[in-house]
């Protein structure tokens, strides 16, 4: 009877032996450069149900061209597992009767292997020891961790085309005021009008070309006033001007400029400011050329009757030592700077050239001999007192009501007499107020606390206290 039962089972294993070798084998592509094809299920074609492998390319299983030789070699296995049966001197250890009863535990891992039909990665392992099994345990290390840390770098290369696209443009400039969280440090690009010239309005939150701002003194000298308004003080050529003049600030303005015989006046720019407050004196000034070339400085400084030299690179500073409260700072590398005195002023000072296309628009007549480099200026007080004059001071009184013609492309403002001054360090015009006095009365200074806006290009802003 147990003889038959051993005959019975041999068949039993011997059919499924033959069986198994019909079912496709599970493959997958293992090139991460065929995302789509990496790591998907596909089973070996009927041609060669135990030996291909995946074309990642078109991510189809194909037959191997070496599978020929190991079908050969594999079909002989089943052939010793004949031989054992010759060996029914199986019968002769009584001892396998007990390992019969084991036996009787493996249909359970023959039931087993049926449920994991998907991970038909464990019948793989019979055909590894024909053919290299190392490469089956691999896969799945693979599988696991790998494929997800790739993921994460995609998404960091993401960021880098942003920055690269920001790189282009004018200059970038940003709100510095913590009064405007809404658009405190927020990046702006320069408008097109003024690529390197401008600043946030951190009212609108918007790019403000230096020239469009209240304080702005720029070109054939457009004024802004503290007002917003608009308009323009021709002076005449190689004449000095008093443009501020308050008890602890007087400055002058040196005007340039060439006689238009059509107009009956002078066409001018700002050449050079000559600053006096406290005890002290600086002076500013644009140097005469031919030929512009903005890497070339253009630029004198002097404080106090001695010349200031700044290392030409953005950011160099210059301070001294009888006034630690003024620094001179390079905006740029060359020909732009900004003077502070703390407490008092700031003053943004650029030299710039009259360029051939100016010339032609405004029938300048600028010729080679000299191109008329002058200052763009802006102009912020921290002190004024309410009977400030001055071309430009004067818009910062407490009681002050434009004299200019509005609804005029050009609103002009006369007064050249009681402006004039007899030297660039001089406090002898009509309006001068100067006394060179560390003390002002910032307390009936009406504009300090004012919030300006202006849009691009405008003819005014608003403010409001």
């Amino acid at each position: 009877m147990m003889r038959l039962l051993f005959s019975a089972l041999f068949l039993v294993l011997l059919s499924l032996g033959e069986a198994q070798p019909n079912r496709p084998h599970m493959v997958m592509c293992q090139d991460r450069n065929f995302p789509d094809c990496y790591h998907r299920h596909l089973y070996c074609p009927d041609s060669c149900p135990r030996n291909c492998e995946v074309d990642c390319d078109s991510c189809q299983p194909v037959c191997a061209p070496q599978s020929q030789p190991p079908v050969p070699s594999y079909s002989p296995p089943p052939p010793p597992v004949a031989t054992p049966s010759p060996p029914p001197p199986l019968a002769t250890p009584s001892p396998p009767p007990p390992p019969l009863a084991t036996p009787s535990p493996p249909p359970p891992p023959v039931a087993t292997p049926s449920p994991p039909p998907p991970p038909v990665a464990t019948p793989s392992p019979p055909p590894p020891p024909v053919a290299t099994p190392t490469p089956s345990p691999p896969p799945p290390p693979v599988a696991t961790p790998t494929p997800s840390p790739p993921p994460p770098p995609v998404a960091t290369a993401s960021p880098p085309p942003p920055d690269s696209s920001e790189a282009a443009g004018g200059r970038r400039v940003r709100c510095r005021s913590r009064l405007y969280p809404s658009c405190y440090y927020r990046e702006h690009q320069c408008p097109a009008a003024c690529p390197h010239q401008c600043e946030v309005d951190c009212v609108t939150c918007s790019p403000v070309c230096d020239c469009n701002r209240p304080g702005a003194v720029c070109q054939d000298p457009r004024f802004i006033g503290a007002d917003g308004i608009t308009f323009y003080f021709h002076g005449k050529k190689d004449k000095d001007f008093c443009i501020v003049s308050d008890t602890n600030l007087h400055i002058n303005a040196h005007f340039i400029g060439r006689r238009n015989e059509n107009m009956g006046r002078d066409f001018t720019w700002v050449q050079s400011l000559g600053i006096l407050f406290d005890n002290h004196q600086i002076f500013v000034g644009a140097k005469k050329t031919a030929t512009w070339d903005n890497t070339v400085d253009r630029l004198e400084l002097s404080f106090d009757g001695l010349p200031i030299y700044l290392a030409e690179e953005e950011g160099a500073k210059w301070q001294p030592n009888s006034a630690p409260g003024i620094m001179i700072t390079r905006s740029r590398d060359t020909n732009s700077v900004v003077i502070e005195a703390e407490g008092n002023f700031q003053i943004k000072a650029t030299v710039v050239p009259i360029t051939a296309e100016d010339s032609r628009i405004h029938k300048y007549g600028i010729t080679d001999e000299d191109c008329f480099t002058h200052l763009d200026l802006g102009f912020k007080f921290y002190s004024l007192s309410g009977e400030v004059n001055g071309v430009l001071g004067q818009t910062y009184a407490r009681n002050y009501v434009s004299r200019v013609k509005m609804g005029v492309d050009m609103p002009v403002l006369g007064g050249r007499k009681e402006f004039s001054s007899s030297g660039l360090f001089s406090t002898d015009c009509a309006v001068a107020r100067f006394k060179g006095t560390q003390s002002s009365s910032l307390i009936n200074f009406q504009y300090a606390n004012l919030k300006c806006a202006s849009g691009l290009d405008g003819r005014g802003v608003v403010c409001r206290r």
